[in-house]
């Protein structure tokens, strides 16, 4: 047993947990791949986490890595965050320079929103929660009275705002609806939204002509807030609109003003505050379908982390570059404003 061939791993994943992230098959893998320093359900301590240090070769979670701290850390080839954001508790600067990878676990995430966005793009586009509610309290209208403010979204025009990972999730399960899809996203050329079958369209453009609307941009130091009363005010009347990425990056009151006042239909993934208070206000806003930040939170998705970090931590032991997380890049990892995930109980997802 070397050194060599058993490098030591750090693994401080809070707020994750390793039952959260890792099947015993997987966390038996992770153990075949080095020497594991665990810590689970709290953060490592400093002390430990400094006594280590220095031999690590990589580090699973988001510990706080300042510059001073990355100084005593030699060896270290990796940082896997298994969470979905780049926090700004890092010194990516000094992880880039050094060639350390720095990794989130985004991509693990994007299919299980994208397929609950079309979800609730077919609810709210044909009534089905609202056909339901009235059928409950006795008011159900049949045939085509029952379906008053519906339409279908097989060939409707549809507005993404952002195509990141979420997005490019997303395109596929739109296909067999054959809708004409504007894109619209400031990171990327016009040439590539083509490729991926978009016209590329600005947000004046995908609010006035979009009946259905997907906003999906991840939130920056540039959007917070950047889709206003101004640009809600430019929807079409009768038009739904889903908020999947971060509540961040609308004007949350001009938001639920349109929903409330009928211009149009929305649902929401995400809150301002979460947990959302008892007594919010949200919670009884008319024309909007509501989900408690739930969409991602699948366990194949958790255990599709651990695999994911997995595969990449193993090539990069190998000196290979990884292929599966999501890599910081300097130009944009700068510009993100996440917020650190939520803590999970045991047994809870």
């Amino acid at each position: 047993m070397n050194e060599k061939s058993h490098p030591l791993i750090l693994f401080d994943p809070y707020p994750r947990s390793r039952e959260l992230i890792f099947s015993d098959d997987l966390w038996q893998r992770l153990q075949g791949l080095g020497k594991v320093v665990s810590a689970n359900d709290s953060p490592m301590s400093a002390e430990q986490f400094d006594h280590y240090l220095p031999e690590a070769k990589a580090i699973i979670g988001q510990t706080a890595l300042p510059k001073k701290r990355l100084a005593k850390a030699l060896q270290l080839k990796a940082v896997l965050n298994i969470e979905g954001n780049f926090l700004p508790n890092l010194d990516y600067e000094t992880c880039l320079h050094r060639g350390i990878h720095v990794l989130a676990a985004a991509p693990a995430f994007a299919k299980p929103v994208a397929e609950c966005a079309l979800a609730f793009a077919l609810d709210l586009a044909r009534g089905i929660t609202r056909a339901d509610r009235d059928f409950r309290n006795g008011v159900e209208q049949y045939g085509l009275l029952g379906n008053q403010g519906t339409f279908s979204l097989v060939g409707a025009e549809v507005g993404l705002i952002g195509l990141g990972n979420l997005g490019r999730a997303l395109l596929p399960f739109l296909t067999p609806f054959q809708c004409s899809i504007r894109a619209y996203d400031p990171w990327l050329p016009d040439t590539s939204i083509r490729e991926l079958g978009c016209k590329p369209c600005d947000l004046g453009e995908i609010l006035t002509c979009s009946r259905v609307i997907f906003i999906l941009a991840t939130v920056t130091q540039e959007n917070q807030g950047f889709i206003g009363r101004r640009e809600f005010g430019l929807i079409q009347p009768g038009s739904i609109v889903l908020l999947m990425s971060r509540a961040e990056v609308v004007d949350w009151e001009a938001f639920l003003e349109g929903a409330e006042q009928g211009r149009y239909k929305a649902a929401t993934d995400v809150f301002p505050v979460e947990p959302v208070p008892a007594g919010d206000g949200v919670r009884q806003v008319n024309n909007l379908l509501l989900s408690a930040h739930r969409t991602a939170a699948l366990r194949e998705s958790f255990y599709r982390i651990g695999e994911m970090a997995l595969d990449d931590l193993e090539l990069i032991l190998n000196n290979l570059p990884p292929v599966r997380m999501q890599q910081a890049r300097m130009e944009t990892v700068a510009r993100c404003r996440s917020k650190p995930g939520r803590s999970y109980k045991k047994g809870e997802v």
